[in-house]
């Protein structure tokens, strides 16, 4: 009997590009504590949420994370989350991985909640067996904590799963779990970036994805 096979991405930088409406998100926190966005730093987009903020608000000397969290979900909850779009191509990427028998997860540092309002407005959520992300309480920000609790919660076994991603956060989780990481070109993270975390491999475009992922958990 085949072990069942299972495939853990992340959203932002690897399913949807999202960067709109992070940016808009950011910017209306920015001016909820009193401060000009024209003058924050560039958004690195890819690290958990409060990661984020905390390098924005250093440009003012502030230090009030917390407040820009609420600030930032409030934004991000009425209308920041709709502007995703999904990168061209990924849709039948996972049609191709269901197709082929793969069970298939979301694992992302977003808030569960906006995430599954993602997918399901981008007609995305069907393909996924269970989508997961960070909750309130911060046990879920951080990947290597995520990524073990859906491999718990799901009974996954780590030597027949990938978790694929576009930036060093992925990886690295992924290896502190024992899985393989593969790292997606298309989104925010650099080649340099995703090769010094150790990515297992590398996808160039969503057209190859469902073919590099097959090869690996059937190799």
């Amino acid at each position: 009997m085949n072990p069942v096979r299972s495939v853990l991405l992340d959203l932002d930088g690897t399913l949807v590009d999202s960067r709109p409406g992070i940016i808009a998100s950011c910017s209306a926190a920015l001016r909820v504590l009193g401060h000009d966005p024209g003058k924050a730093n560039d958004i690195v987009i890819g690290p958990p949420l409060e990661d984020i903020l905390q390098a924005l608000l250093a440009a003012y000397g502030d230090d009030r994370i917390d407040e820009a969290v609420v600030a930032y979900r409030e934004h991000y909850g009425a209308t920041g989350l709709l502007g995703s779009e999904p990168y061209p191509g990924i849709s039948i990427a996972l049609d191709e991985m269901r197709r082929a028998g793969m069970r298939i997860y979301l694992a992302t540092s977003k808030r569960e909640v906006f995430a599954r309002r993602i997918l399901e407005n981008l007609d995305l959520a069907a393909y996924f067996d269970g989508i997961y992300g960070s909750v309130p309480g911060g046990e879920r920000d951080h990947k290597p904590q995520l990524l073990a609790h859906v491999l718990l919660d799901q009974d996954i076994s780590p030597s027949h799963s990938l978790m694929i991603g576009d930036r060093r956060h992925d990886i690295v989780g992924a290896r502190a779990v024992k899985m393989r990481g593969v790292g997606v070109l298309w989104g925010y993270g650099s080649r340099e970036e995703l090769e010094s975390a150790r990515a297992d491999q590398l996808v160039r475009r969503p057209s190859d994805l469902a073919r590099t992922v097959l090869l690996m958990l059937n190799g």
